[in-house]
């Protein structure tokens, strides 16, 4: 049976959880604060959480990201590891992008781990495709990152 969980805008509520999925996915870490200082003070952020309706933890995946002009940048997009392969990844993104558009964007920008071929998977299903190499983005453990790209042919909403 799959997993039932809404998409809403994260809340200070919401903190802990996130930075627990944070860290059980091993993100590079923002942390606490820095998650709440994106909802309180940035009106660019676009900051999601994926609600579980069921039993288990509250939180199943989050989203963090920002409206720069006429990009969406990713920064962080998580589901937590007991509810990956269910949709949580897909429909945060699905989700931020909607949000994106009606902001204006034109195209989504993220960088992903060059080990990471799951979310690399991920990203390809939804239309995103490989652009460029950061050599050693990434710290702990040192790694390559991968840019990648989603466009809109330049329509706006």
């Amino acid at each position: 049976m799959a997993l039932p969980f809404v998409i809403e805008w994260m809340q200070v509520s919401d903190l802990g959880d996130v930075v627990a999925i944070e860290e059980l996915t091993g993100l590079n870490r923002w942390g606490f604060d820095a998650y709440k200082r994106e909802i309180q003070k940035n009106p660019n952020s676009v900051m999601l959480v994926a609600r579980n309706l069921r039993h288990g933890p509250p939180l199943v995946g989050f989203f963090a990201g920002w409206t720069v002009e006429d990009e969406l940048h990713v920064n962080n997009i998580a589901a937590h590891p007991e509810f990956r392969h269910q949709g949580v990844g897909s429909r945060l993104m699905e989700t931020a992008i909607e949000e994106g558009r009606r902001r204006g964007i034109i195209f989504v920008l993220l960088e992903v781990r060059a080990s990471n071929e799951a979310a690399q998977a991920l990203y390809r299903k939804l239309g995103f495709n490989f652009v460029a190499r950061r050599r050693d983005y990434y710290r702990f453990p040192t790694e390559d990152a991968f840019v990648m790209k989603k466009e809109f042919a330049g329509q706006r909403l």
